[in-house]
């Protein structure tokens, strides 16, 4: 199967994903630039490390070369995701990622021709709330009759990591955007709109989600809208966020389950309603990745640009933990 290296390895997602791993009995090569914080972390959970920058293509070539899958958990994004994406496509390596802004996802489209011509995977977000997002649409949209549109909302709850809010302030694109038509297109920042995600229906905002390009990629319906739901105070810092924490605790995560909710609109007019329920987005993105990489090194393959609901079908969300999709 070959060795999965982790870039970032030392971040707070990182080192969750590595533990993992670990646990999974997966070979694992930590990677990034702090050579003390990843001998350190090598020495704790008992794998090999490599330490290079993004600057140097020969030394991520050298570092790449002898490896099966690369997960990306460097953020921002916009700057690790182009250099790590084209050593990948060099060296011959399946490339995954946990990006939450668009960069990752617009970059593996215009990639996807060169990817698939050297064999190799492009798979950004295997994590996180476009497994979660991908997998409840579509399970949505086998009930629905010629689906045209669909709205979905992610309901995050608990704080985030100090390294997801930099990368948020970095990386999120500041232009709300929605899918009409097949093609992505300005938005105004007035559309609340209510989701019930199993306890009765609350207001989400409009975000511009990577969903917008994952979810079309898989299933080509033309129209589609994200928005979410803020659960409680700390989920989205302010101050200096050089100062928050490295992360939620685990008991915090363990107390702060998240939740997506889908609606369907047929050319008929009938909707067609359904919802998640699984675990913290931090616990959940550490297992899905996981088992992403699992699967890839596997042999569950396919070159190019590919979503995880396209690349290992729809039940794959609820194969993660406590993940469950409920239709209303």
């Amino acid at each position: 199967m070959g060795s999965l290296l982790v870039y970032g390895a030392t971040g707070y997602t990182g080192r969750l994903i590595a533990e993992n791993a670990v646990a999974q009995e997966v070979s694992v090569i930590l990677g990034g630039r702090n050579e003390q914080r990843l001998k350190s972390l090598a020495s704790a959970l008992g794998t090999q490390y490599r330490v290079f920058g993004l600057d140097d293509a020969t030394a991520m070539d050298a570092a790449l070369t002898d490896v099966a899958v690369v997960l990306n958990c460097a953020g921002p994004f916009k700057h690790t995701s182009l250099p790590l994406m084209e050593a990948a496509v060099r060296t011959h390596t399946h490339y995954l990622d946990v990006a939450a802004e668009l960069d990752s996802y617009q970059l593996a489209e215009k990639l996807d021709a060169a990817a698939k011509a050297a064999g190799v995977l492009l798979l950004p977000g295997c994590g996180g709330s476009v497994a979660m997002l991908g997998c409840l649409a579509f399970h949505a949209l086998q009930r629905a009759t010629q689906p045209k549109s669909i709205r979905v909302a992610l309901q995050v709850a608990g704080p985030i990591s100090r390294g997801s809010a930099i990368s948020a302030a970095a990386g999120v694109t500041s232009d709300l955007l929605y899918r009409k038509d097949g093609t992505l297109q300005p938005a105004t920042p007035d559309g609340l709109r209510d989701f019930d995600f199993g306890k009765g229906p609350v207001s989400c905002f409009p975000v511009t989600l990577p969903d917008l390009i994952t979810i079309y990629h898989a299933t080509q319906v033309p129209n589609i809208k994200t928005y979410v739901h803020v659960a409680g105070e700390d989920a989205f810092p302010s101050g200096d966020l050089a100062d928050l924490p490295d992360g939620p605790t685990a008991a915090q995560r363990e107390a702060n389950r998240y939740h997506a909710a889908v609606e369907v609109i047929g050319e008929d007019g009938c909707s067609v309603h359904a919802v998640l329920d699984t675990v913290n987005g931090y616990t959940f993105t550490a297992l899905a990745a996981v088992e992403a990489a699992r699967r890839v090194m596997g042999g569950e393959v396919r070159g190019g640009f590919q979503t995880p609901v396209g690349l290992f079908g729809v039940g794959f969300v609820e194969t993660i933990a406590d993940s469950r999709i409920v239709d209303l």
